[in-house]
């Protein structure tokens, strides 16, 4: 049977008279001028103009829903319904509220589908886009349990947490990545442009020329000639291996093994990994979502083909009526700390906690981890930066050099 098409709603311009006569103006998000006048006049205002704003001045102002603005769309949620707000109105407070078109669109979108009968989970799961699985299960169980104001606040939480460690790693690694991509546009400027400047220069000389020198000369010929394969090469590899991530499982797989082996950078993705899989599973169990359930959804959230598989294989275990402590330790995926913290959870019927305790110390341990990598970092760019510029005004100057010492 087909569902019905959810009818997305629109952005109105409106004018009216307060109850003192006076004009004022405002927008509305509605899925007709009808709806906007109806809830004018339930705020106490007259509406004298209604008119639907139009898709091309709307479209200019929207802006990409990230994942930061579903983290402080939930706590907002969680805040409104702790403070005795019904849902629906705090659906219409943070949708008008909200700064992002598109942000308003989806809040108003979700308001209207609550309005007309619909959970909540089953709303969200509309929009697989901006909540994953977890977070509707999670949902789901707080609905069905009567506790979704508590649910929200741990999904507020747990999202919060997790783009904040999100974010340290990607402000730790922009800086180096920048001046490495910015010293790889200096060098070709220079054996595109400079380098066959000094090659005139050089040709008058009457002399042979050091290795060293022919050598980046044959370098800058050969990238004035072919500057778009090397274009073409980095976007081609970056565009390859981004779908072959995507549609290669077994590709996925070995990449994510690849990267857990780097030095440095895949021990901190590895302890990034047990955060965000020890933050999940204690949410989860927490909101009492049953085990097995919920290591479905960790298993998504692990961000890693590895660990994915092997959580899985764990879940599958513990449906036998294996302890999740023994599974994890069979995968050989974990340290022995988090195995141990959890078989103590088991045991002492907090595993919630436990699996709390185990995320805050590797969240910590990646925060430490990410600061040690800055430091490391900045004196190998400023080596790769001596290697590639250095290098070439070195081999531009050597010919000057043994014109000198010639005569």
């Amino acid at each position: 049977m087909a569902q019905a098409s959810v009818i997305k709603p629109d952005i109105f311009a409106w004018e009216g008279t307060d109850k003192k006569g006076k004009k004022i103006k405002g927008e509305s998000s509605a899925t007709n001028p009808a709806m906007v006048k109806a809830d004018l006049r339930r705020q106490g205002i007259r509406p004298l103009k209604v008119r639907k704003k139009s898709a091309l001045f709307t479209s200019a102002k929207k802006k990409k829903i990230l994942p930061k603005d579903i983290a402080i769309f939930t706590r907002q949620l969680s805040t409104m319904m702790g403070a005795g707000v019904p849902l629906v109105q705090s659906f219409e407070i943070i949708g008008k509220g909200h700064e992002n078109p598109s942000m308003q669109e989806l809040i108003m979108t979700i308001k209207a589908d609550v309005e007309s009968g619909g959970t909540l989970a089953d709303t969200l799961r509309k929009h697989p886009l901006y909540f994953d699985e977890l977070v509707c299960n999670l949902v789901a169980a707080g609905e069905q349990a009567g506790i979704l104001e508590g649910l929200l606040d741990k999904i507020a939480t747990y999202k919060e947490k997790t783009e904040a460690m999100k974010a340290k790693i990607k402000k730790a690694l922009t800086y180096p990545a920048a001046v490495v991509v910015v010293a790889f546009i200096v060098t070709a400027i220079l054996l595109i442009f400079v380098v066959p400047t000094f090659e005139e220069l050089f040709n008058g000389f009457g002399a042979e020329l050091p290795a060293f020198t022919q050598m980046v000369i044959g370098l800058s010929e050969w990238m004035q000639s072919n500057w778009w394969v090397v274009i073409l090469g980095v976007a081609g590899a970056v565009y390859g291996f981004s779908q072959g991530k995507k549609r290669s499982p077994k590709f996925a797989h070995t990449l994510d093994k690849l990267i857990l082996k780097m030095p440095i950078f895949g021990e901190i993705v590895t302890k990034a990994i047990i955060a965000r899989f020890a933050r999940t599973m204690s949410t989860m169990f927490a909101a009492g979502v049953p085990l097995v359930e919920a290591m479905e959804s960790v298993a998504g959230a692990a961000g890693n083909e590895l660990y994915k598989e092997g959580i899985l294989d764990m879940r599958d275990n513990v449906a036998t009526g294996q302890q999740l402590q023994l599974t994890m330790q069979q995968t050989g995926l974990f340290p022995n700390m988090v195995v141990q913290m959890v078989a103590i959870g088991e045991e002492s019927g907090s595993l919630d906690k436990m699996l709390g305790k185990v995320a805050d110390f590797y969240e910590e341990e990646v925060d430490n981890a990410v600061d040690n990598l800055s430091s490391l970092l900045e004196p190998m760019i400023m080596a790769i930066l001596g290697v590639l510029v250095g290098g070439l005004i070195i081999a531009m100057y050597l010919p000057i050099f043994k014109m000198g010492s010639v005569v």
